[in-house]
């Protein structure tokens, strides 16, 4: 979530889906930002905080770092062609 900043409704929306899952079931979410940066992301700091709150109660965070893994393969692709 949030590979770019969102409109404001569309975090409400975001918190909404969120609050209505929250202690009812389990889902993954994946993202390129720390929690940090949701507040600037999503442009509104309690909403973040509201959000957050919810998503990290009883989570796991998996933090992955290094070299990408698409790109291992890719090398070619970025080679000029003869």
């Amino acid at each position: 979530i949030m590979l770019f900043p969102v409109e404001k409704s569309q975090a409400v929306s975001l918190f909404n889906f969120i609050n209505l899952l929250y202690e009812k079931t389990c889902f993954i979410i994946t993202t390129n930002k720390m929690a940090t940066e949701w507040a600037k992301m999503l442009d509104d700091e309690v909403l973040a905080t509201a959000l957050l709150d919810r998503l990290l109660y009883r989570c796991d965070v998996i933090s992955m770092s290094g070299k990408s893994y698409r790109m291992k393969n890719r090398k070619t692709f970025f080679e000029p062609q003869n």
